[in-house]
């Protein structure tokens, strides 16, 4: 007796879409096209930096590609001989003066700008904006003759007004962009429950600025650390010197120390990659949410 037996059906394999082949090859060569053309602009960008710090650690008269053995004779000469400590402090000064100044005053610009309507507000916010395309060296002539009249020349103080005076109309524009995205019934809850504007912008609006604050008070910073012609204009004495000066005056009149230029460009750089490396995520937040249209 033969006992037969339904056949199985067959499961259906996987199913392969016209073309999907070909999308697939074509998707590995885009990512070839992206990877590549950035590879070489990444190789392009820090063979300069490791050539930086290889001649800054190297023994003088060395010509090895790797930084061996490793010596710290160039920061000591520059720390200490060229006088790049002074130089540190006066920029550490000027940057986080610049810093308070601006962040302080494009805070209260900017509230006022996002919560009050007024006639021209749309004409000054449009002229804030052209600022951004006049070049710093058309400012130094009058600052120079507004600070010689101030006896500002030769202090600190003209390189802090002049950073806060180029970096305010951008600070401005952001921190008001970004208070706009603030629900105005925040404040509204706020003073139903006792507080007075000033209290409620302190305790309601002050907080959700964060990425602002950090994206404002970085690029103040950033800019007056590495800002070299304001320091080179309105300030002549090495003892006021920023750090920008400083490497430029440590060139010799008909030798270059090759070591110790290279470790004043670590000192130099050095502060601005960590105030990044920090306030890194910061920094998108406050450009992409200040960045909207009134």
């Amino acid at each position: 007796m033969t006992v037969q037996t339904a056949a199985r059906p067959r499961l259906p394999g996987p199913v392969t879409a016209p073309g999907g082949t070909k999308r697939r090859e074509r998707m590995r060569v885009s990512r070839w096209q992206i990877w590549v053309p950035l590879g070489l602009y990444l190789l392009f960008t820090l063979v300069p930096f490791y050539w930086m710090l290889v001649f800054a650690v190297r023994p003088r008269g060395s010509t090895s590609l790797l930084p061996w053995p490793i010596t710290f004779d160039n920061f000591e000469t520059v720390w200490n001989e060229l006088g790049f400590a002074v130089f540190f402090r006066n920029s550490l000064m000027v940057g986080v003066a610049s810093l308070v100044m601006t962040t302080v005053i494009a805070l209260a610009g900017g509230y006022a700008l996002a919560r009050y309507d007024f006639r021209g507000k749309k004409a000054f916010m449009l002229g804030m904006l052209c600022t951004q395309f006049i070049p710093g060296a058309m400012m130094l002539i009058p600052l120079f003759e507004i600070f010689r009249t101030l006896g500002l020349v030769n202090s600190l103080w003209s390189l802090v007004i002049a950073e806060t005076v180029f970096q305010l109309p951008l600070s401005l524009i952001l921190i008001s962009g970004f208070i706009r995205n603030v629900p105005v019934e925040l404040e509204q809850a706020a003073w139903v429950d006792g507080c007075g504007r000033l209290r409620a912008f302190f305790a309601v609006v002050l907080p959700l600025l964060r990425p602002a604050l950090v994206a404002v008070g970085s690029f103040a910073f950033i800019h007056s650390w590495n800002n070299f012609l304001f320091a080179l204009m309105f300030v002549n004495e090495q003892e006021k010197f920023t750090v920008p000066v400083g490497l430029a005056y440590s060139l010799g009149e008909f030798s270059v120390d090759f070591g110790a230029l290279a470790a004043g460009g670590v000192v130099a750089a050095v502060p601005v990659v960590l105030v990044f490396a920090v306030i890194q995520r910061y920094l998108v937040q406050g450009m992409s949410a200040g960045a909207v249209k009134g």
